[in-house]
């Protein structure tokens, strides 16, 4: 049993699947549950889809929690037709996986985190890949917890490069940016994988092969699910080389960040309609202030991380 206990932060699509193997195969950390978002999908499919990819590897033991259905600032969410374009219609490259044995939780995600939080304190590593949406109305219900958890490390943002979804917008960020602006500006310590470093570390059809060549349910599901992401990279002229390992990054580093280079910023989140909306930045207010709470990830070692990535997924995968 690992010291270190992390909590996933989900809207499970394609790159979300990568990341909950990529948890569940280092061990330096427990994964102790999962708390479901929308984003890549609805969150009724992002929480059953993380149930299916959990039952597939083998590890029924790790509770799913259904976290808000929308950003703090709207009243429903509708998927886009790019996310779908990109992650399959059922989020996870079209690829039909059993329906689950088991039920969600009862708790909910949020109160999850606050009970999490005050339980394992700075041992607790929390991973969002979706939206800030449910780690903002935990910091708004129990402040606390700002000084409490060890590290938030979250794929979002681009702070060197331009947004996916608009010239400054990263579509984490974009689908909640005001809850975003409360998580960078609360005390929580931050590491910011954006699209800075996640767009340099890429997937290739050689790497599921090797999946594919296990012989086993998982790895031949998940090279499936993986050459969707791919090929939909390739078809919309996203990346024509490979798929970009987004979320499962955000894992490595959260366990190791000797994988990237960071700046130290106080950042802030344009939140405001208008042609900034959803952008990440430094807080210009805050220039001269010690003690950054954000460590904004600038480069990346990927041949190491790629090296890791897939010694641990083939391992997890030959045993599924």
């Amino acid at each position: 049993m690992a010291k270190r206990k992390m909590i996933l932060d989900l809207d499970t699509g394609v790159d979300d699947a990568l990341a909950i193997a990529y948890a569940l195969a280092d061990p330096e950390v427990d994964l102790i549950g999962i708390v479901s978002s929308y984003g890549n999908n609805l969150l009724d499919v992002c929480a059953e889809n993380s149930l299916k990819l959990l039952e597939l590897l083998g590890h029924t033991d790790i509770p799913v929690f259904k976290g808000l259905p929308h950003s703090c600032t709207t009243d429903h969410f509708d998927v886009m037709q790019v996310s779908k374009d990109i992650h399959g219609d059922n989020g996870i490259g079209d690829v039909e996986l059993p329906a689950p044995s088991r039920a969600l939780e009862e708790q909910s995600g949020v109160d999850f985190y606050i009970e999490a939080a005050h339980k394992y304190g700075k041992d607790l590593i929390i991973i969002p890949t979706g939206p800030m949406t449910n780690l903002a109305a935990a910091l708004k219900k129990d402040p606390e917890i700002a000084d409490l958890i060890g590290n938030v490390t979250f794929m979002g943002g681009a702070l060197t490069v331009e947004g996916n979804v608009t010239p400054v917008a990263e579509a984490n960020i974009n689908q909640d940016p005001k809850a975003a602006d409360e998580v960078m500006k609360s005390n929580l310590p931050l590491t910011m994988v954006g699209l800075d470093v996640t767009l340099r570390t890429l997937l290739t059809k050689n790497e599921t092969k090797q999946w594919r060549e296990l012989g086993t349910a998982s790895g031949k599901a998940f090279a499936d699910i993986t050459d969707f992401y791919i090929d939909a990279y390739y078809n919309l002229d996203i990346d024509k080389r490979g798929c970009a390992l987004h979320d499962p990054l955000a894992v490595g580093v959260g366990i190791d960040p000797s994988f990237v280079s960071t700046i130290s910023l106080f950042m802030k989140v344009v939140y405001q309609e208008g042609p900034y909306y959803g952008r990440t930045i430094g807080d210009n207010a805050k220039l001269n202030d010690p003690n950054p709470n954000v460590k904004v990830a600038v480069n990346v070692d990927k041949e190491r991380y790629l090296k890791a990535f897939m010694d641990r997924l083939n391992k997890l995968f030959k045993e599924n």
